[in-house]
């Protein structure tokens, strides 16, 4: 039995031995009742056993099941080249700490943790460290839009403006002139899912026209709830025609705010109804209670806000914090077909269709990450699994600004999980999330 489950099965024992030596301090001192003794013997051994009882389901309720390595062909040897990587991370002061996961249903074959939840704090990395995850966010929110789908509360055709009026007269900017003039396409919930909707974010607009918009109109503060954002975006001009071209942006938080109206609930309440109640995901959270403060992973490098204040804003691009243990549930749901321990979220159907490339030829790359390589789908970036052999297929997930990645290869079989905090800093870092992508395929392809 591992040290973990005896300590509690000893204060246990101790607690109650003290309660029957006070209790019966007389007794002791003169003869003990053999009938007493035995029966507090039996009510502490039955307490034990429940314990014990106790402690195995708790265990059996984790999402991570640990396995040998090999079942996913991964040799010690390399990961210990993997853990070397992640410290030298570590030991240049590019990041606190970082945790790598590889696992699929069998269980998890590669948990690597480094360092300490952040600067100053001696507490190690587990897989409950609380983590900013930012735009993973966006998978989560995408998968519950889709729940609605299924349920017909949502259509991916639907206008934006049935939910959000302000959609209804929109104007597409020239950004170097200033100049509007009306849209001639309709903005749809799918554009939203598949980031062709137009919106953009000031981040990725800075200095032009329309991030000097963004600026002005759409505090980052989370002052405002999802409802009065999402009235905002709608009334300021669009890049480009909904659905001609990908851009990053605002569309995630703009389909957050479609939820709340389609479903006549807040974000969280949806949230946790459709996704993290069913997966048993009970500390992936909007914001984090003050209690859980401590293990809440920081920076060396760049500012994250505090994510224990509550705000108005439930950010469907970006707000959630989440642990390591929470986010295998989503993404072992996702490699299962949209199944977890019997919890059926969505249909492996649906799960397939919103998996299916969406940057057709006709739809400009200018503005995607990858240029030419991979697309997007209804809510995952697509990645090919083999650079070599375009028709081997794609992987699917996403990642947070604040270095976070997951990735789902049903192909191969596995899921990833990166996890560490960081914005900005000293360039060329030992490893980060894509150094973690490459060393995972890697070691699973030789």
């Amino acid at each position: 039995m591992s040290p973990a489950i005896l300590k509690p099965i000893e204060s246990i024992a101790r607690l109650h031995y003290d309660q029957f030596h006070h209790k019966n301090r007389g007794l002791l001192m003169t003869s003990p009742s053999i009938s007493q003794l035995l029966r507090h013997t039996a009510l502490a051994a039955g307490l034990l056993l429940s314990a014990t009882a106790a402690m195995a389901q708790n265990t059996s309720d984790s999402s991570i099941k640990l396995i040998a390595p090999d079942n996913f062909g991964i040799t010690r040897q390399e990961i210990a080249d993997i853990r070397s990587q992640m410290q030298a991370a570590v030991d240049g002061n590019h990041i606190a700490g970082a945790l790598l996961l590889v696992g699929n249903d069998d269980g998890v074959g590669l948990l690597e943790t480094v360092g300490t939840q952040g600067p100053g704090d001696s507490t190690p990395i587990d897989q409950e460290t609380i983590f900013r995850i930012y735009s993973m966010t966006k998978p989560i929110v995408s998968v519950a839009a889709m729940t609605l789908v299924e349920d017909g509360l949502l259509s991916v055709d639907d206008p934006v403006s049935k939910y959000i009026p302000e959609f209804a007269s929109l104007e597409i900017i020239n950004n170097e002139t200033g100049e509007t003039r009306p849209a001639q396409n309709v903005m749809t919930v799918e554009h939203l899912l598949t980031h062709k909707s137009g919106l953009v974010q000031s981040i990725f607009a800075t200095g032009t026209t329309l991030g000097n918009l963004y600026e002005q109109n759409i505090p980052s503060d989370g002052s405002l709830t999802n409802r009065e954002i999402a009235g905002r975006l709608g009334n300021l001009p669009l890049l480009f025609e909904p659905g001609t071209a990908w851009h990053y942006g605002h569309s995630t938080d703009v389909l957050g705010a479609v939820l709340e109206v389609a479903a006549g609930k807040p974000l969280d309440a949806l949230l946790n109804e459709r996704i993290f109640e069913p997966l048993g995901m009970d500390e992936t959270t909007f914001w984090v209670p003050a209690a859980k403060s401590g293990r809440i992973a920081e920076p060396i490098h760049g500012e994250m806000a505090d994510n224990t204040v509550v705000r108005a804003q439930l950010s469907g691009g970006g707000g959630l914090n989440s642990t390591t243990e929470d986010y295998v549930r989503f993404a072992h749901m996702l490699l299962n077909g949209g199944e977890y321990r019997g919890q059926r979220i969505i249909s492996e159907e649906t799960l397939a269709w919103m998996s299916e490339e969406r940057i057709t030829p006709d739809v400009s790359r200018e503005h995607f990450f990858y240029g030419n390589r991979g697309g997007w789908s209804m809510g995952f970036h697509l990645q090919p699994v083999d650079a070599s052999n375009p028709l081997a297929g794609s992987n699917f997930g996403w990642r947070g600004i604040g270095g976070t990645l997951f990735v789902v290869d049903p192909i191969n079989d596995f899921f990833m999980i990166y996890m560490e905090q960081k914005r900005g800093g000293p360039r060329g870092a030992p490893f980060d999330n894509n150094a973690a992508q490459r060393v995972v395929y890697q070691a699973l392809g030789n």
